[in-house]
């Protein structure tokens, strides 16, 4: 028998909840910044078995930290791997986009991005290509989740079950429109799911100097990264053993600050 939760806490020891499906099944698109040989997307594949019809459109090369980047204007080459399996020579944001506008004859029903072989926490949702291509499914109307590991390949069977649970009900209009799911895998065993907002991460970047025999100069930004402590966040979730499910609007709008910038520039007699 399953055990009693918190309202922001799943026993993933639950069985899946199962909506019945559509006349015709929903079509799933499957991406990833990693590249499309990455295993990460292979066990997101196997892990979407019979959810819907699954098509992976993903980069040809690794694009990591592409952010949201896209191919304006060029051509991009797509090749046909396999049945249902398409690569991409550009970004993630292109993937989807091509998926959206090019490769399929029907409306895309779901986008899933991953799983990524790093955590995508905090602030690294605004590098991480990951994260790029479900916000862009997002600006399509499309319901997405970005899908990432705390350690590469750990903890499988929860993802398996998280997303029996949470496909279907993606598909039946869970989520409002541009609005996404950012998804982390913690190692070790797991606890439950919360559902948290994003933390901050702290970046120690590095601009690391070399001489190259000709005489040029190059750098290579590196560095070290850490996360503030802050409670109800990514980062407390998964490092204490939870799924981190944020959800992430696509309203970048400062509401508070343009208020108050009203209320500024009307003294100033500006508006």
């Amino acid at each position: 028998m399953c055990q009693s939760v918190t309202r922001h806490q799943v026993d993933l020891r639950c069985p899946a909840i199962r909506i019945s499906p559509p006349m015709e099944k929903p079509l799933i698109v499957l991406t990833n910044d990693d590249g499309i040989d990455a295993p990460g997307l292979k066990e997101l594949f196997t892990a979407v078995r019979g959810l819907g019809r699954r098509f992976v459109v993903a980069p040809a090369t690794n694009q990591s930290a592409a952010s949201h980047s896209f191919s304006l204007r060029k051509p991009i080459l797509v090749e046909r791997r396999k049945p249902g399996w398409y690569a991409v020579a550009g970004t993630p944001t292109d993937c989807v986009l091509i998926a959206h506008h090019g490769i399929f004859q029907r409306s895309i029903d779901l986008v899933i991005s991953g799983i990524n072989d790093s955590p995508n926490l905090g602030d690294d949702v605004l590098y991480s290509g990951t994260v790029a291509a479900a916000i862009e499914a997002a600006l399509l109307g499309i319901p997405a989740i970005a899908l990432s590991y705390l350690r590469t390949g750990e903890n499988l069977p929860a993802v398996h079950r998280l997303l029996g649970t949470l496909v279907p009900l993606l598909l039946k209009g869970l989520l409002p429109k541009k609005c996404l799911l950012n998804i982390n895998i913690p190692a070790g065993e797991i606890r439950g799911i919360r559902v948290t907002r994003l933390g901050h991460r702290i970046y120690r970047d590095m601009a690391i100097r070399k001489h190259l025999p000709d005489g040029g100069l190059c750098y290579t930004i590196d560095g070290e990264m850490d996360f503030k402590a802050t409670r109800g966040s990514d980062f407390e979730a998964v490092y204490a053993g939870f799924i981190s499910v944020t959800p992430l609007h696509l309203d970048m709008t400062h509401h508070y600050e343009l208020r108050r910038l009203e209320r500024a520039f009307r003294k100033l007699g500006l508006v």
